[in-house]
């Protein structure tokens, strides 16, 4: 490879379809590039830098974090390394610094499948898999399928951090709605000690993000029927609009996805804020807490659907 062809994240994997183009890095699976219409739907970054603030990146065998890196196994205590030092946890599952490989490729639809190998703190192999598919319409639509391959049963839990944004707007001019009935208190740590019904500041169904800083998961999501694009019986939903209507949804299959994790930052390539919508099977620490957690026998699958539509105004 050569120093004009470099990319820290690996040869990206291109998707077009429907007037929508995607990059797919093969480190973490991630979400590197989403736009429709020339549009960017989601944050992006360069070739030389890897997934800042885990940018699109996909999270198994877990999605948040776990304390202090551990948990219980069968009344043995399991220590997974620590990868959110400043916080004392283990953050984001173990595939964030892991390349893919495609397994499948077409124009408008990709399959990357990646192994978790047993180790320390966590005693099994699983595969990992991610299919990321384009509709006629140029709507995404994105599946996860974490297997377990070993003999002994295993705890899992599925997550992904795609940032959202409509084109060159800054998303502190943006709304965000999101209709839910808990939220998860957290701690100093971002650790769960509890939920309480959203109410006040923590309502989303209709906040501008100006001047606001978030990171919180939502449960008891609104679940409605599909709309266009969304490729689901049941849906659970977060949106961002401007004020000409034109709007970037993110979706969830309800079946699957329990909570959609909130994180409203600091903007993370120049522009005032930035803002993670990130569907999970499993709120943070679900390893201690068994909160969404679920446990799979050999040749058991753990799937997650979910994946993005858009309303935009044609181009004058």
């Amino acid at each position: 490879m050569t120093a004009e062809t470099f990319c820290a994240t690996g040869s990206p994997v291109e998707l077009t379809c429907g007037g929508a183009r995607v990059l797919i890095a093969p480190l973490g699976a991630g979400l590197r590039l989403y736009e429709r219409f020339g549009v960017a739907l989601v944050e992006t970054y360069g070739s030389e830098a890897t997934a800042p603030g885990a940018t699109g990146l996909l999270l198994a065998p877990w999605g948040n974090r776990v304390r202090d890196g551990q948990w219980q196994l069968d009344g043995e205590t399991q220590q997974l390394d620590l990868t959110e030092v400043s916080r004392n946890n283990a953050s984001h599952g173990l595939l964030r610094n892991t390349y893919y490989r495609v397994a499948e490729q077409s124009p408008s639809a990709v399959t990357l499948e990646a192994e978790i190998a047993p180790q320390h703190g966590f005693p099994f192999r699983m595969t990992h898999t991610a299919r990321y598919e384009l509709t006629d319409e140029g709507h995404l639509t994105v599946e996860q399928t974490l297997t377990n391959h070993s003999p002994r049963t295993a705890p899992a839990a599925l997550g992904a951090h795609p940032y959202l944004r409509l084109g060159a707007q800054d998303p502190s001019e943006l709304t965000l709605s999101l209709r839910a009935q808990t939220r998860v208190v957290t701690d100093e740590r971002l650790l769960p000690v509890g939920k309480e019904p959203v109410a006040g500041e923590y309502d989303l169904s209709q906040r501008r993000i100006a001047g606001f800083s978030l990171d919180c998961a939502y449960m008891d999501l609104d679940v409605t029927g599909p709309q266009p694009g969304e490729s689901a019986d049941r849906v659970v939903r977060a949106a961002l609009t401007d004020d000409d209507g034109q709007r970037v949804t993110l979706w969830g299959d309800a079946s699957t996805v329990s909570c959609l994790h909130v994180f409203v930052t600091d903007g993370l390539s120049g522009q005032e804020k930035s803002v993670a919508v990130e569907p999970m099977t499993a709120p943070a620490d679900a390893f201690n807490s068994g909160d969404g957690l679920v446990w799979l026998a050999q040749g058991e699958s753990l799937k997650m659907r979910w994946g993005m539509t858009s309303s935009l105004h044609p181009a004058s």
